[in-house]
């Protein structure tokens, strides 16, 4: 609920008086399904949109359907729409990565933002839906409104080797499928409702803009939203002057992108109304004394900076753009400014990753300690580190999409890793940081599980496929492990495979605008360790999306 994508989505809905819109949420401990506003069953409703941000919420689709005994399916619904045999919309920043998982349980999907395209579309629906079949009315979408991808207009076509080739449209069907974009807001967006059961509870969230510039090479939010969207101050102070007048400590989202004259609007308005600052992860490079002063002034004390690569030398294969120094001015700064926690996110297991640069992450972190130490004992309290380490997997979109999971070196086309032996190796590295780490006084660590983050990896590369996988998760209580056995699949042959600048994948049905030589151009500039310069817009066509 705190998500701002399915906050818009759902304010854009609730406009329209020709609809009545519902929430519902996967209930926890077995509750029946019920919506928030009226605790109505699921299936009284015709249509149902559904917002995907995270792979692992693709189980909970199917078992939301499931739970209101409305056909999984979408080859198997009626023709005729109804509350019983209603038409599944969904979309979310995870489907216009790689819409292929969900393909076969969803009516349409709407790829990209929904401001550009919801409210004609909701429209279209409301006066054909009652006059036209279900397939009447998607080819009508399909044909007409770029952003609407039907999967079930499209046939995915498989090699001799079992490897996805393409996709065949159906005659007259558009063969790729262009995302919408908000080119500009007048307002940026900001929190609709507030509730103490959301995530950020009490805490109005505004965002700075969308994308981002710098091109991090794991990172499918800096591909997907391409090009980068920056809001200018006045936009950001209307999306916080939308607040409710009892909500004083805000969140910016987007803090990578904000340059310095937007904050000093931004802080000469938080100051006059009185509000604090919150968010949740900092660039150590663009730490500016306006933002370091707007931190003093909310009293935050917790703050996030994201090295992600282990080593000096990691960073520059995932092109993240940021030095040692960089990171130890960004501690000093910060703890100096009164933070009390400061967090740090790695991750293993990237491209050319090894116990040379692991080592050097336990380093960075004595060297943050020797830097932070004094000013703690100064003021008569030390400033906790808690390191976040998580395991990296590919993500569509991003040069590392070519990249196995959880293995250093890169396959050759077609061939398969060994699923066992990565996770043992990655459990080798959380051990060899465990140790060392828990050495250090006052560092705290939080590590993921390998075994989970694999079928991440898995449903973040798979193509339809894995869907009688997750269907037979949510009917017959399979673990994806069983599912995919039972299904003859393997986890390898979506997460830990070779590919090359030949391979084409299931999302390549969405068009980004990105040249596909370019992301493996790029792919192949990690490995040089050639870093690569952040997006101008005004300048940049390098990856396709800005050309005319």
């Amino acid at each position: 609920m705190s998500s701002l994508g399915y906050q818009l989505v759902y304010a854009l809905l609730a406009e329209d008086d020709q609809l009545v819109c519902e929430r519902f949420f996967l209930p926890e401990n077995g509750e029946p399904l019920r919506s928030m506003e009226s605790q109505r069953p699921l299936n009284h409703f015709p249509l149902i949109f559904i917002s995907i941000s995270f792979e692992h919420d693709y189980l909970n689709l199917v078992k939301m359907l499931r739970a209101a005994s409305i056909e999984p399916f979408a080859g198997n619904r009626s023709e005729s729409i109804s509350s019983e045999q209603p038409l599944v919309i969904c979309g979310g920043v995870a489907t216009f990565m790689n819409p292929e998982p969900l393909a076969p349980f969803v009516d349409l999907m709407i790829l990209g933002e929904a401001e550009p395209v919801l409210p004609a579309l909701v429209q279209e629906i409301a006066d054909s839906y009652e006059g036209k079949t279900r397939s009447e009315l998607l080819r009508s979408l399909a044909t007409t409104r770029s952003s609407c991808y039907v999967p079930g207009l499209y046939t995915p076509v498989y090699d001799e080797d079992g490897l996805l080739s393409s996709y065949q449209a159906e005659a007259g069907i558009p063969q790729h499928v262009t995302k919408s974009v908000v080119e500009k807001s007048p307002v940026a967006g900001h929190s609709q409702l507030i509730t103490p059961e959301a995530e950020f509870s009490e805490m109005h969230l505004t965002e700075l803009g969308r994308g981002c510039s710098r091109g991090c090479r794991f990172c499918a939010a800096g591909f997907i939203y391409r090009p980068p969207r920056l809001w200018d101050g006045d936009a950001v102070v209307e999306g916080l002057r939308a607040r409710y007048s009892d909500v004083d400590r805000v969140g910016l989202l987007g803090m990578e992108m904000a340059n310095s004259e937007s904050l000093e609007m931004i802080s000469d308005y938080l100051r006059e109304s009185g509000c604090a600052l919150s968010f949740s992860s900092l660039r150590a490079d663009r730490l500016n004394q306006p933002l370091i002063d707007l931190l003093s002034a909310s009293k935050l004390k917790s703050v996030a900076i994201a090295p992600d690569g282990c080593s000096e030398r990691l960073r520059r294969v995932i092109n993240k753009g940021l030095d040692e120094q960089d990171l130890l001015d960004a501690a000093e700064r910060l703890v100096d400014a009164g933070i009390f926690k400061l967090k740090l996110y790695l991750m293993i297991g990237l491209p050319t990753e090894s116990d040379e640069d692991l080592q050097e992450a336990i380093d960075l972190v004595k060297k943050i300690k020797d830097r932070i130490d004094p000013i703690g004992k100064a003021r008569g309290r030390l400033t906790e580190i808690g390191i976040s380490v998580n395991c990296f997997a590919p993500k569509p979109w991003t040069p590392f999409q070519y990249h196995p999971f959880g293995m250093s070196d890169p396959l050759p086309k077609g061939e398969l890793g060994d699923s066992k032996k990565v996770v043992m190796e990655l459990k080798r590295r959380q051990k060899l940081l465990r140790r060392e780490l828990s050495k250090i006084a006052n560092v705290h660590l939080q590590f993921d599980k390998p075994e989970s983050v694999l079928f991440q990896a898995v449903l973040a590369r798979a193509d339809r496929r894995i869907a009688t996988v997750l269907n037979d998760m949510a009917e017959r209580g399979l673990n994806w492990k069983q599912a995919m056995k039972k299904n003859a699949l393997t986890p390898e042959q979506f997460a830990i495979c070779g590919f090359d600048e030949s391979s084409w994948f299931g999302w390549y049905v969405i068009d980004h605008g990105i040249k596909h030589d370019y992301l493996w151009c790029e792919y192949q500039r990690a490995f040089d360790e050639k870093t690569t310069s952040a997006c101008d817009t005004s300048i940049c066509r390098r990856c396709g999306v800005c050309n005319e």
